[in-house]
């Protein structure tokens, strides 16, 4: 059983950056790829990063070019470098993980998540 704890969220202006964190336990996070999801008000959770067990890398269009995801392995952890954020952008974030390689798209890939941190962009 993983655990994840997501945190970083919080209220910036538009043009503004934020590190989010998905801290892991119960298992190391190495064979593991994991994502990041966002849920807007009155709108579908949606895709936004992932992360293969291996370091390779996934990003939806909307945020290709802003938004970097890395892993740090050593302190099981996750992390999603978000620049140039919009208005958009607001949304609550989800961590998600799973064992080995998958559609990394797909919110049905996922076996674990986490409960959210909210971020706010304000134009």
């Amino acid at each position: 059983q993983v655990q994840l704890v997501e945190s970083g969220g919080g209220l910036v202006q538009a043009g503004g950056s934020l590190r989010l964190s998905c801290a892991a336990s119960g298992r190391t996070l190495n064979a593991y790829s994991v994502g990041w999801f966002r849920q807007a008000p009155g709108k579908k959770r949606e895709f936004v990063a992932a992360i293969s067990w291996s370091g390779s890398t996934y990003y939806t269009d909307s945020v290709n070019g802003r938004f970097t995801i890395s892993r740090d392995n050593a302190k099981n952890t996750v992390y999603l470098q978000m620049n140039s954020l919009k208005p958009e952008d607001t949304a609550v974030y989800y961590c998600t993980a799973r064992v080995g390689s998958t559609n990394y798209a797909s919110e049905s890939s996922y076996d674990y998540w986490g409960q959210g941190t909210q971020v706010t962009v304000s134009s």
